[in-house]
C-alpha cells in the first residue's frame, strides 16, 4: 500500500490512482472497485469521497467482498522482464486472445506478411504474438522514444523481426524504417500516424503491388490518408481502425485520458491538479477524458477547441471553453490534445507565466512548435525538462512534447489496448477476407461495420461478467405505425 494511504483509500483518490495505474498498467475506468462503508469509521465522509472520485472516473463501486480493494498489494510490472512483461499483459488481454481463437476459424492467416509500426510495449508484443501463432510472418518498427527495449529484445529472441532501439540516431531510425520494409515485404501493414505505409509508398514503391492494405490506428494516421484520399495520391485501401468506436470510444477517451493523468502524476507529484488552473486545448475523445479527471482531482480546467460545436459540448459538461490566447495566460498546466501540428506555437508559449507545465496528451511531432524553439533537440527524454521561450518565459516540458503516457509512462492501460488491438485484428482479418473472397477493397478510407464493433463488445463484456440486454422478438420498427393508428 503507497505512504500515507489508509486501507480505504481515504481522501487520497489521486495518491491511490497514480500509483496503481502506473505500476500496474491495467484500466481504472471500467474496473470493480471494493469500498467497506458509504462513510469512513471517523465520520468525516473520506471513503464516500473516494468512491466519488472513483466513480468520475469510470469505475464500478462495488460492496467490500467484491472487486479491487485500495488497500490491496500490487507488483511494479514495470520491473518484470521483458518476458514476464509480455506474459503479464497477455494474461489479462482476454478479448484479443478469444477474437483471434474465432477468426481463425474462417480466416487464413498462414504466410500473410505483415509490417506492424506502433509503440513497442508488453500490450503491442501481444498482438504480435497473437498474429506470430496465427501462422503471419511479423515484424515491427518503433520510434526510439516509443520503444521498450526489454520488449525489442525478447521479441527477437522469439523469432520476430524487430526493428527498433532506444540509443538509435535519426539517421539509424529511418534506415531501421526501411531495413523492415526490406526484410518482411509486408503485404499489410499496420501503422500508427500513417508514417510507415507512407515510407513505403515513397521509397520502395515495388511493395504496392500485389499488397493488401493498411489498418490505421490514430486519428491524426486516418486525416493524413483523408487528405491523399482527397488529393487523389491513396492508392490502396486503408480500413480506418481508429474510427471504430471500440478504439476511440475507448482508447482515446479512457485509455489514454487516463493514463496521461496518472502519468503527469508520476513525474509533477500525486497532487499536481489539485486547486491548479488546467488548460486542455482540444475536446476530442482524448482531451474530454483527460478534462474529466483532473476535474476530479480538483483542478480549474478550461476548454479551447476551434470548433464551436466542440466548445459548447465542453459548456455542457460544466467547463468553462476560452480562446486559448486567454486560456494559456492563466494557466499553470497547458495540455494539447489535437494531434494536430503547432497547436501550442511559440506566441502561446510566450503567453505563459515562468514555470508552467506544457505536455501534449496523444499527440504527433511538433504538436508543442518546439522545432521554432532555438537551439532545442530531441534527446529521448522520458521525463521533466525545460525550455527557454525566445522573448519569453522558461517553462516546464513534459517528455520532450511527445505524448506523454507512451513516452514517459506505459502508455495505455492493458484492458484498453486489448480492446484497440482487437479491432485491429478485425481489421487484418477484414483485408485479408476481401483478398481470399476475389473482393479486393478498392484504394481509399474503408470503416469496419457495426457487426465487428458488437462481436467484440460482446466478447469485453462476456469476460467481464456482463452482458447486453435482449429485446422481444416482435419490437422491431415497423414505419406503418403511428400515434394515429387505432384513431
Amino acid at each position: 500500500m503507497a505512504d500515507g494511504m489508509t486501507a480505504e483509500g481515504g481522501r487520497d483518490f489521486a495518491e491511490w490512482a497514480a500509483w496503481y495505474s502506473q505500476r500496474t498498467n491495467r484500466s481504472l475506468a471500467g474496473t470493480r472497485i471494493a469500498l467497506p462503508t458509504a462513510v469512513d469509521d471517523a465520520g468525516d465522509g473520506a471513503t464516500h469521497t473516494f468512491a466519488a472520485r472513483a466513480a468520475q472516473w469510470g469505475m464500478i463501486v462495488d460492496p467490500a467482498d467484491d472487486g479491487l480493494s485500495p488497500a490491496d498489494e500490487v507488483a511494479d510490472a514495470r520491473e518484470l522482464s521483458g518476458k514476464d512483461a509480455i506474459d503479464y499483459a497477455e494474461l489479462h488481454m482476454t478479448v484479443l486472445r478469444t477474437l483471434m481463437a474465432q477468426l481463425r476459424e474462417t480466416v487464413d492467416f498462414a504466410g500473410v506478411r505483415i509490417a506492424v509500426c506502433l509503440v513497442l510495449e508488453p500490450k503491442t508484443a501481444v498482438l504480435l504474438r497473437q498474429l506470430k501463432a496465427a501462422g503471419a510472418t511479423v515484424g515491427v518498427f518503433a520510434d526510439p522514444s516509443e520503444t521498450d527495449q526489454r520488449v525489442a529484445d525478447q521479441l527477437r529472441r522469439e523469432g520476430i523481426a524487430v526493428e527498433a532501439d532506444t540509443r538509435w540516431t535519426p539517421e539509424e531510425t529511418q534506415a531501421g524504417a526501411l531495413k523492415l520494409l526490406d526484410t518482411i515485404r509486408p503485404q499489410i501493414i499496420i501503422d500508427d500516424g500513417a508514417s510507415f505505409a507512407r515510407l513505403a509508398a515513397a521509397e520502395r514503391p515495388e511493395l504496392m503491388d500485389g499488397f493488401v492494405g493498411v489498418a490505421e490506428e490514430t486519428t491524426s494516421g486516418v486525416r493524413a490518408f483523408q487528405a491523399m484520399q482527397d488529393a487523389g495520391a491513396l492508392t490502396f485501401p486503408v480500413i480506418a481502425v481508429n474510427d471504430s468506436v471500440l478504439k476511440t470510444g475507448f482508447d482515446n477517451e479512457h485509455g489514454t485520458g487516463e493514463t496521461c493523468v496518472t502519468t503527469m502524476q508520476e513525474l509533477l507529484g500525486a497532487r499536481c491538479f489539485d486547486g491548479a488552473n488546467v488548460a486542455v486545448i482540444g475536446y476530442g475523445p482524448v482531451g474530454r477524458g483527460f478534462a474529466r479527471r483532473v476535474r476530479a482531482l480538483g483542478a480549474n480546467v478550461v476548454i479551447c477547441d476551434t470548433d464551436p460545436v466542440a466548445a459548447l459540448k465542453a459548456v455542457f459538461d460544466g467547463f468553462a471553453a476560452r480562446d486559448i490566447d486567454d486560456a494559456v495566460t492563466r494557466a499553470d498546466i497547458v495540455v494539447s490534445a489535437t494531434g494536430v501540428r503547432h497547436t501550442v506555437a511559440v506566441e502561446h508559449m510566450r503567453r505563459m507565466h515562468d514555470g508552467a507545465v506544457l505536455s501534449v496528451i496523444g499527440g504527433i511531432a511538433n504538436e508543442i512548435a518546439l522545432d521554432d524553439i532555438p537551439g532545442f533537440r530531441h534527446d529521448n527524454g522520458r521525463d521533466v525538462t525545460t525550455i527557454a521561450v525566445p522573448d519569453g518565459p522558461t517553462l516546464t516540458l513534459l517528455a520532450e512534447g511527445d505524448g506523454v503516457n507512451y513516452t514517459a509512462g506505459g502508455g495505455n492501460p492493458i484492458e484498453i489496448m486489448d480492446l484497440s488491438f482487437a479491432v485491429q485484428a478485425s481489421a487484418v482479418a477484414r483485408l485479408l477476407e476481401s483478398r481470399e473472397t476475389g473482393q479486393t477493397l478498392s484504394p481509399g478510407l474503408h470503416r469496419l461495420d457495426t457487426a465487428s464493433d458488437r462481436r467484440i463488445a460482446a466478447v469485453a463484456l462476456r469476460t467481464r461478467g456482463f452482458a447486453a440486454s435482449h429485446a422481444v422478438a416482435d419490437n422491431g420498427y415497423d414505419w406503418q405505425l403511428t400515434r394515429f393508428a387505432d384513431a
